[in-house]
């Protein structure tokens, strides 16, 4: 017996390192969501380019000691994608390029980090970006990352809410509905509520407007 519990011991020893260093990944990308929030929602467009350089370098610095983390690279994809929107052009497409081999890097090493965060941000890219021959724009493709990222965690606000935004889209007003609704009735997390209060906000306006298309079609 004694054998036994020293043997348990010493496996609880050396798993704790990993257990308590997810941990801290875990909070350490719940404050790196947190921040991009604030900069996406809250800090004015002329002031959001610094933002979010001085928060990749952030991401960067983590990242250094914890390279293959997927959770990591995917913040740092999101991040990079969204301030394509701060920059000319040319940058831009470099940007959303990077976004997408990130994105794919994160999938390669765990396609269930974050509750398949990366399908969503990496399916919503491939309807947003411009097709060929200027980016990689591809409305299949988008759908089947989508679709991905909803068979991975169905109860995500993000991935109802892209899903729904991706469809509309495409046309599909009442598809789409169903899907903002869906997200609507997804309780916001604790430690996100700020940000998922936003996609909340958003996903009622699109319920809306989709609707009212709907009704005037």
């Amino acid at each position: 017996m004694k054998q036994i519990i020293a043997i348990f011991l010493l496996l609880a020893l050396n798993l704790m390192p990993s257990l308590v260093n997810a941990g801290a990944i875990d909070q350490a990308v719940q404050k790196i969501e947190s921040q991009w929030a604030h900069i996406y929602y809250n800090v004015a467009k002329e002031q959001q380019e610094a933002a979010y350089k001085r928060l990749l370098a952030e991401v960067k610095a983590l990242k250094s000691q914890h390279p293959d983390q997927a959770e990591l690279i995917i913040q740092q994809a999101i991040i990079v994608a969204s301030n394509a929107d701060n920059i000319d052009a040319f940058s831009a497409l470099g940007a959303v390029n990077q976004a997408r081999e990130l994105l794919i890097r994160a999938i390669r090493l765990d396609p269930n980090a974050s509750g398949g965060a990366a399908f969503v941000t990496l399916g919503s890219l491939y309807y947003m970006v411009p097709g060929w021959p200027i980016a990689y724009g591809d409305t299949n493709k988008a759908d089947a990352l989508l679709k991905k990222a909803l068979a991975i965690n169905p109860n995500t606000i993000d991935a109802n809410y892209f899903y729904g935004d991706f469809l509309a889209m495409q046309g599909k007003q009442k598809q789409a509905v169903s899907y903002f609704k869906r997200a609507m009735a997804i309780p916001v997390r604790k430690n996100q509520e700020f940000a998922d209060s936003q996609l909340h906000k958003q996903a009622k306006l699109a319920i809306i407007e989709n609707n009212q298309f709907v009704a005037a079609n």
